[in-house]
């Protein structure tokens, strides 16, 4: 077995913080903000301590939709999707918008569990 050193062509970037961009996924900033979102989410459900059936009771979902979320399967679901499901457990929410500094890039959504 031949073993890399360090003479090989081994090229490493830090990252942008977002893993999706990096790996030149598209819709990467929605996919970040879904992630964020569903972290924040879970959280929330294991703090309630609530079931996956519980959850998708007050969710109105069914147990399989709350699995995949729990899953961080998240291509059934839509930003302002998860968004809903937060604030139906009774989390409130603080969305701010700030001009950013001039550059070359977009701007970015960040989500924060409290």
């Amino acid at each position: 077995m031949v073993r890399p050193t360090a003479k090989d062509d081994v090229k490493v970037r830090p990252s942008s913080g977002n893993i999706f961009a990096d790996l030149r996924l598209p819709n990467a900033e929605e996919s970040q903000t879904k992630l964020q979102l569903a972290v924040a989410l879970n959280r929330v459900l294991d703090r309630a301590g609530l079931s996956q059936v519980e959850a998708a009771r007050r969710l109105s979902v069914n147990q399989p939709k709350i699995s995949a979320l729990r899953n961080y399967k998240l291509e059934g679901f839509s930003v302002e999707r998860l968004i809903a499901f937060i604030a139906a457990l009774n989390c409130d929410m603080d969305i701010v918008i700030r001009s950013k500094p001039r550059s070359s890039h977009p701007g970015r959504v960040s989500v924060r569990a409290a």
